[in-house]
């Protein structure tokens, strides 16, 4: 049991990074506007957190500002007026 538990902390940790943020690369970027253009929207601040990409304060068509979620597929999972 002894020699278990470092190795389960150790699992515990590693899961935990796989989820935390990370840069955006320059071909999800690219497909994140595209994905954001089809929505009538552009900018915002992207980045990837908990396993999807999140763009904030991005700019929409009817004058708001908008934060979206999207999937690793950059299928959008959320869309919500930025407060």
């Amino acid at each position: 049991m002894r020699r278990l538990l470092p190795t389960l902390a150790f699992a515990a940790l590693a899961t935990t990074a796989a989820w935390a943020d990370r840069p955006v690369s320059d071909a999800e970027r690219e497909k994140l506007v595209a994905a954001l253009k089809a929505e009538g929207c552009n900018g915002g601040e992207i980045e990837f957190d908990d396993g999807k990409f999140e763009v904030d304060d991005a700019s929409c068509a009817d004058g708001k500002k908008y934060n979206f979620e999207f999937d690793a597929s950059f299928k959008m999972i959320k869309k919500e007026l930025d407060d």
